[in-house]
This record gives C-alpha cells, sequence and structure tokens, in this order.
C-alpha cells in the first residue's frame, strides 16, 4: 500500500486552511465551515449563497460539484445535487464559481467535495491544476479509499492542496493512524453511522469517537465534525467533545429549498451563520 510518511511533510504548506485554523486557535474559536451544492438552485444563486455566508460568520466554504451517483450523501443533499445536475451544471462552471468567490474573498479558504469520477474523467492531475488555479485550498473525495489514493496524492501533492480524509465511529485505530499520515488540513469526522441530514440529537458513541480520534492524531491535525449538524447545541455538544471545528451542509441546503424569495433566503442563511459561528466561539474561563 502506498503511504510514504514524508508524504504530508512535503504537502502540508502553509495554505489558507493552515493559516485559518492557526488565526481561530490564536483567537481562542473553532471553524465554521458551510458546505453548498454548486448550481443549486442556480450557479448564479450558489454565489450569492456563499457570499451571504461568509458575510454571516462563515470561516472555510466547501463546495460541492454535483455527481450523478453522491454515496455519502442524504437525501436533502442528493435532491440538491440532482436539481443541480438537471440545471446543466458542469465541474468547469463549479470551478469558475470558485474562481469568482475567490477574487471577492481572497483569504477565505476554500475546498471542493465531489466524486472520483469527475477527477477520473479529466484526468487527476488535470483537476487538480485548474481546480488551483481557481482558488481552491483542498479536496474531499469521500469515495477515494486510502489503499487506492497513490494516483490522486501524487496530483494533488504537486499543488499544495490539502488532501482531506474522512473516518467514521467505527474506523480502527490502526487506520486511523494511516489516514492521518497523509490527510492535510484537518481530518473530516463522520459524527453518525450513514450519510448526511439534520438530526435532533446525537448518542453517546458520537463523543466517544470524536475522542478515540483526538487521541490518536493529537495535535498533529485539526478535527473537524460533520453530518447532522444543524442548530447552535449541535455546535458545543461536538466542540465540547473536542472539535477543532465544524461542517454544516443539509441545515443549509435544507434552508435554500424551503425559502424562495432570495432576499429573504440570504438574510436567513446570514443570520443562521452569524449564529452558528458565534457557538464557535469560546469563552475565556
Amino acid at each position: 500500500m502506498y503511504l510514504s510518511k514524508s508524504y504530508t511533510q512535503s504537502t502540508r504548506e502553509n495554505n489558507r486552511i493552515d493559516k485559518k485554523f492557526k488565526e481561530l486557535k490564536s483567537m481562542n474559536q473553532k471553524a465554521l465551515i458551510c458546505y453548498v451544492v454548486a448550481g443549486y438552485p442556480d450557479i448564479r444563486a450558489s454565489e450569492d449563497i456563499i457570499t451571504s455566508l461568509i458575510k454571516g460568520g462563515a470561516d472555510i466554504i466547501e463546495i460541492g460539484i454535483p455527481f450523478s451517483d453522491p454515496i455519502a450523501d442524504g437525501s436533502t443533499i442528493q435532491d440538491a445535487i440532482q436539481n443541480s445536475l438537471i440545471a446543466g451544471t458542469t465541474p468547469d462552471m463549479c470551478l469558475e464559481l470558485a474562481s469568482r468567490i475567490r477574487k471577492t474573498f481572497p483569504d477565505i479558504p476554500l475546498i471542493i467535495m465531489t466524486y472520483s469520477n469527475i477527477l477520473f474523467k479529466k484526468g487527476y492531475i488535470q483537476f487538480a491544476q485548474q481546480a488551483k488555479e481557481s482558488g481552491i485550498d483542498g479536496l474531499i473525495i469521500p469515495d477515494i479509499p486510502i489503499e487506492e489514493a497513490k494516483e490522486y496524492l501524487d496530483a494533488v501533492k504537486k499543488t499544495g492542496m490539502s488532501t482531506i480524509f474522512l473516518v467514521s465511529p467505527n474506523t480502527s485505530e490502526k487506520r486511523l493512524k494511516i489516514i492521518s499520515e497523509v490527510c492535510t488540513g484537518f481530518l473530516y469526522v463522520i459524527s453518525i453511522y450513514g450519510t448526511t441530514g439534520e438530526r435532533k440529537g446525537f448518542d453517546e458513541y458520537t463523543i466517544e469517537s470524536i475522542k478515540r480520534v483526538k487521541k490518536v492524531i493529537a495535535d498533529n491535525l485539526p478535527l473537524a465534525v460533520g453530518f447532522g449538524i444543524s442548530n447552535p447545541q449541535h455546535v458545543r455538544y461536538m466542540i465540547d467533545a473536542g472539535a477543532d471545528g465544524v461542517i454544516i451542509g443539509s441545515a443549509i441546503i435544507k434552508k435554500i429549498k424551503e425559502i424562495e424569495n432570495k432576499e429573504l433566503l440570504l438574510n436567513t442563511l446570514n443570520r443562521f451563520a452569524h449564529e452558528m459561528k458565534n457557538s464557535c466561539k469560546i469563552e475565556k474561563r
């Protein structure tokens, strides 16, 4: 299995993701990471939505490039992806969206979340180079297992972008250590068994999982928790367990689906981001 220990030493460059986590740590804050499906409800609206979230307090933006078989996503995000594809959204359009966001917000970390077939079709190196040129700082590709990641890692390594991997509540300690050796930017910790989607609450195993992962990776890599987080109480729950950041997706997509008035939607998302970000601030004792 391809797992060079020198990989992270040569790729953990001081990109915007690294800078953001260091900045937040110095301010006693945790990261608010907001996910948006590019092209939902349309590509221009996506730009306005991302802008509203950033102005509301989002620290990092995760841009989803729609793919026809989004295995890691729940029904809310799957429906948004399907609508985006029907509207004709392409990977190039998503990267052009990222370029526009980058020009407006030169310091905000931008991450692409998509599936391996999108990269394979264009070519790993070609996609990585185009993403980098578009202002992307990192990639999340949930369907590339670590054992089959050599070509992907080699391509992304050349750009200096982060390679963010996911771990689940039942990931073994041995596998956690292997993944943490090649993961850069932050480690994406899945809070629950199953796919994305809003939840009313979380089970004790979520807390135990976060603490276990934190113990294994120590301070070598920030830990961000996603799947099901939708309110300030959830944010505090994850942060109190040891998370360095929270990832919010389905709750945002649900608001986009339910609110048809554009001005009301943007104001709502701005307030939502502000509220969630406030929960990421740690009071000094």
